[in-house]
């Protein structure tokens, strides 16, 4: 479950065998109009909702503190590339968009999902942070794919179900997966 992921050991873990750039893949609920399911978005911003993970290397040991500058927390550089890779292979993606992330691993409430809008939030997922963070902390850019995989609780009459979210996965997974491997293409060796 996303809440139960040990997020600073897979940073961690990419930095020691030398990664330099992650492209995220996320399942999202979206808001809005310009993110219906089946959407893919490489979003611009986040804000994090999520409680009881651990977000930082810093954590108190003899490491000196580091305040990161997260103001963007995706790489505009690494966005760009997935952007240009979603252009030459003809998908289309929205190249903007802000990421909530939640804990759960259950979805949102219709009254919390109203709050998240009102923040300006565009889609809701569970695994983009500490992640992104992380990655900031250890020097890796950092960008995430988000696929729409169903229109958050309570915007509209049509209810969340998990068979129709496994649907539109098995759909669309080939979609991302052509995305991914050309922003790899794009990605510095």
């Amino acid at each position: 479950p996303p809440h139960k992921i040990n997020y600073r050991a897979n940073i961690w873990a990419l930095h020691q065998l030398g990664v330099s750039e992650i492209i995220a893949v996320n399942a999202v609920g979206g808001i809005g109009d310009q993110y219906p399911p089946r959407t893919i978005a490489v979003p611009d911003q986040l804000i994090d909702y999520t409680y009881g993970r651990d977000h930082s290397f810093f954590d108190g040991g003899n490491q000196d503190l580091t305040h990161i500058d997260f103001t963007w927390p995706y790489s505009a550089r690494l966005r760009q590339k997935i952007i240009n890779a979603a252009s030459r292979q003809n998908i289309d993606v929205v190249n903007t968009g802000t990421y909530a992330c939640t804990n759960g691993p259950r979805l949102e409430t219709a009254a919390e999902v109203r709050k998240i809008a009102v923040d300006g939030c565009n889609m809701i997922g569970m695994t983009g942070m500490p992640e992104a963070a992380l990655a900031r902390e250890s020097g890796l850019e950092y960008a995430a794919i988000a696929l729409v995989v169903n229109w958050c609780a309570g915007l509209n009459e049509i209810e969340v179900s998990m068979d129709e979210i496994r649907r539109i996965l098995e759909q669309e997974v080939n979609r991302v997966r052509q995305l991914i491997l050309a922003s790899v293409g794009e990605v510095s060796p």
